[in-house]
């Protein structure tokens, strides 16, 4: 049993060291893996005796126990890459998960924000704190997350070293480590600038006193040394209530999504916004495809002969006569 213990550190380990992977995923991959293995542990199975039955058993017990579609495709997905670690290491003969099918995810649109409520957010933010060094932090956090569609782990651990010179793009450090450049738009860097300016000006009172300066745009006294990702996600809650957009649309998430979603309403290209996001993989862009078909149904309605001369017909007028 205790090897059992071994194979997941080895391969999370690897993971790691490898691929590159990120500590959040790290953490799931962990979490998935325990899960497994405590079950055939009561079931008097290990994860090197386990069959393609036994990995089968325990997705019909995920289901029973209610979890949601993802949820088992994602457990299923770290079961394999454990077994294909083990049979790559040696640990195993066989992958007894090679050969079973998972549920697939569900396809869903994600959640996304009007530009409306985006506006009402983002006015909400500019005086929204104790202080107005408050005020312009989360100014700032907000302006910075609409303009860059960052994830929101990216967002709280940036470097101050990458707002400094007033920049016109920010290099961010996604998963795995890969880095990418995304430009900021007037209103971001104004919001930057003016939450550099009140931070400097307090880090450099707290110097004076002692305190050592932080290499965190959003610094905090936590033992991350940043803003965590709970407390934005608290913080946006509230800028929610003030907005008078409802809360339950409201997150990190959200925001990264309208971000995308109103580049390409606007007539961005499928292909940028894979890259400002950081997508890996354009199929991964690919869910914000029916803001694209919207576009293009309207652009075919508005230019295309066929379509002018109904409406010319029916005694409507075209795009280019109303102009």
């Amino acid at each position: 049993m205790s090897g059992d213990h071994g194979w997941i550190s080895l391969f999370l380990e690897a993971q790691a060291a490898e691929l590159g992977a990120a500590n959040n995923t790290l953490l799931a991959y962990d979490r998935d893996l325990r899960d497994f293995q405590d079950w055939l542990h009561d079931q008097g199975l290990s994860l090197s005796t386990s069959c393609q039955s036994d990995v089968e058993s325990y997705l019909v017990h995920c289901d029973e126990q209610g979890l949601a579609r993802a949820t088992r495709a994602r457990r299923l997905s770290a079961i394999r890459q454990l077994y294909r670690f083990a049979f790559d290491e040696r640990l195993r003969a066989d992958n007894p998960a090679i050969r079973i099918k998972g549920p697939g995810k569900a396809q869903r649109l994600p959640k996304t924000l009007s530009e409306d409520e985006v506006g009402r957010l983002l006015d909400a933010s500019l005086d929204h704190g104790r202080s107005p060094a408050d005020q312009a932090r989360n100014a700032c956090l907000m302006a910075l997350l609409y303009a860059t569609g960052m994830r929101v782990s990216e967002l709280v651990s940036l470097p101050v070293a990458a707002a400094r010179g007033n920049p016109a793009l920010l290099l961010i450090k996604g998963k795995g480590g890969k880095e990418r450049m995304v430009p900021l738009s007037p209103p971001a860097k104004e919001a930057l600038a003016n939450w550099l300016a009140l931070r400097d000006r307090d880090e450099e009172l707290a110097r004076i006193k002692g305190v050592a300066p932080s290499p965190y745009l959003f610094a905090s006294r936590g033992t991350s040394g940043h803003l965590t990702r709970h407390r934005f996600y608290m913080l946006i809650k509230e800028l929610a209530v003030k907005a008078n957009v409802s809360p339950a649309k409201v997150t990190p998430h959200t925001l990264r999504h309208a971000f995308a979603t109103h580049l390409l309403a606007n007539g961005a290209d499928l292909r940028a916004i894979q890259t400002l996001l950081g997508h890996a993989d354009v199929a991964t862009t690919e869910i914000y495809t029916h803001v694209l078909e919207a576009r293009l149904q309207s652009l075919v309605q508005d230019h295309h002969p066929l379509a002018t001369a109904a409406r010319r017909k029916a005694g409507g007028k075209t795009s280019s006569e109303g102009q």
